[in-house]
């Protein structure tokens, strides 16, 4: 290397220093405001709910100026022609790419409509925290209202678009858009729809062992024992309850769980650390080299979400599973398991029926809550669905959707907290792509190791665990979620492996017709 080769190389390492050194400060600022929201959403009394949003408004500011910085957009322009000299896979090359795109997108939004699209989004989840155990409807009317109005101001900084909801789908989901998702959906119901009849013509399996009376405590003890031999580790984490369980991330040794405790459901608090915990090894197991970068965080909503649904469903409500597992429990409540065989537990688990709740939902009818939700924010974006209507449109779709219809708003439009705490638009899909991804990345770490169904009836998960942190936690964002995809399994995300899994599942448990499983 020539002496202007190297001078220029050094000047391009010293440029990339003070591009990491900024990055920190604004993951730092974002780190702080997510601490005030875990607060808020566990131990912060209520009166505290208006400063706080104002605290977090002004966090999320500091942020997005920093992220917006002029001389940041220098740095990022002159590292360009560094990072194309670089292996097109080093980290160095993808935080420049990965951070380009994150300063494209930013710079298009005001920190003023930052800051207060952040301060409505803390009230409007205070408000709402009151609002559904009232069956309050009304009073989050104004709050949605407004929501919608931010959600259409946000998406118009990125115009053009073929459609208003593009820009937060592709925030959550990059690469997808509101046309491929419909695609998919479309595709997905014609194979869940019949599915779901042939079972429901079924008698119900009986879940009342799941239903009497579970104390808390114990409950609690089960689940964090459970997670931890997951691989959760709790010297990097904690596990608090709330309203509605979340993870969330601080730091690469501080990523916490939260969870809800119902005394007479055992599978809300299990089911919910578990799914909590999967979302938490993902963020626990991206390489220490990317923190307080843009690259050391998951790659996207979806791929976030195959991880808590492949640890809560694929993984533990499996059979070897509970195989394993069954009698630690059966020790734990002895009054309610000690004369309820594995079959019956296994099957109540696994129960399927229309329902109300999405987050109680089963596998096979989940989707199909999804999509409602995905269609209806699709109409309140595109100004078809006003929300004075919102709880009537709500039946509805649920009627036409599942075979059910909510009593109440409770349990109808006011379920899901996403509506009364963020945007409208692009909450909801990825937990559909997460489903799809989870059975996609299980068949392909089997397929790596075969040994591992076995493993799980022995209560080890050292390699699952070691082939998801290989294949995807380590990365973080390095790669966009479709590569990632490629990379890991060695095909582009394919529906295929998930109904193969529902099939046999549940063609099992249910004696479905081959044409109906």
């Amino acid at each position: 290397m020539n002496d202007s080769a190297s001078h220029s190389r050094q000047t391009a390492e010293t440029k990339l220093k003070e591009l990491k050194r900024r990055l920190l400060e604004i993951s730092d600022l974002n780190a702080a405001g997510s601490v005030l929201s875990w607060d808020q959403a566990t131990y912060m009394p209520d009166g505290g709910a208006a400063a706080r949003g104002r605290q977090g408004a002004v966090l999320r500011r500091l942020a997005h100026e920093r992220l917006i910085d002029p001389e940041l957009g220098r740095l990022l322009d002159e590292l360009r022609p560094y990072a194309e000299s670089l292996p097109a896979d080093s980290d160095d090359a993808r935080l420049i790419r990965v951070a380009h795109r994150d300063f494209d997108k930013a710079v298009k939004l005001p920190a003023e409509f930052v800051a207060r699209a952040n301060e409505h989004g803390a009230a409007s989840y205070d408000a709402w925290t009151r609002a559904r155990p009232a069956n309050d409807f009304a009073a989050m009317r104004p709050f949605l209202e407004k929501t919608i109005e931010i959600s259409r101001e946000y998406a118009n900084y990125y115009a053009p678009y073929e459609h208003i909801a593009d820009p937060m789908v592709d925030d959550a989901d990059e690469g997808m858009t509101t046309a491929l998702i419909r695609n998919l959906f479309d595709a997905l119901r014609a194979e869940l729809v019949p599915m779901v009849r042939a079972i429901a013509d079924q008698p119900p399996a009986d879940d009342s062992c799941l239903r009497v009376s579970f104390a808390e405590t114990e409950q609690l003890s089960f689940s964090r024992d459970v997670v931890g031999r997951l691989g959760y580790d709790f010297n990097r984490g904690r596990l608090d309850k709330t309203l509605h369980p979340f993870c969330t991330k601080f730091a690469a040794d501080d990523v916490r769980i939260t969870t809800r405790v119902r005394d007479n459901d055992l599978g809300d608090a299990m089911f919910s650390t578990i799914h909590e915990a999967g979302h938490a090894l993902y963020e626990l197991g991206v390489s220490a080299d990317l923190e307080g970068t843009p690259l050391g965080s998951g790659t996207s909503s979806g791929v976030h979400e195959s991880q808590s649904r492949l640890w809560e469903n694929v993984v533990a409500r499996s059979l070897p599973f509970w195989a394993h597992f069954y009698p630690e429990l059966q020790r734990t409540f002895p009054d309610q398991f000690t004369s309820v065989p594995l079959d019956t537990f296994y099957r109540a688990i696994n129960k399927v029926e229309r329902s109300l709740i999405r987050t109680d939902a089963d596998e096979v009818t989940y989707n199909l809550h999804v999509m409602l939700r995905f269609e209806l924010e699709l109409n309140l974006l595109e100004g078809k669905l006003r929300v004075q209507d919102l709880p009537e449109a709500w039946r509805a779709g649920m009627q036409s959707a599942l075979g059910v219809t909510p009593p109440d708003d409770r349990d109808g439009c006011l379920q899901d907290v996403h509506w009364y705490s963020g945007w409208i638009g692009g909450s909801f899909q990825s937990y559909t792509i997460g489903n799809i991804l989870s059975a996609q990345f299980y068949a392909a770490a089997v397929k790596a190791h075969p040994d591992i169904p076995r493993e799980v009836g022995n209560g080890s998960f050292g390699t699952l665990h070691a082939w998801l942190r290989e294949n995807i936690y380590r990365h973080g964002r390095k790669f966009p979620p479709n590569e990632l995809i490629a990379r890991a399994t060695g095909t582009p995300m394919s529906m295929e492996p998930y109904l193969g899994y529902l099939r046999t599942k549940y063609g099992a448990l249910y004696r479905l017709p081959a044409q109906a499983s």
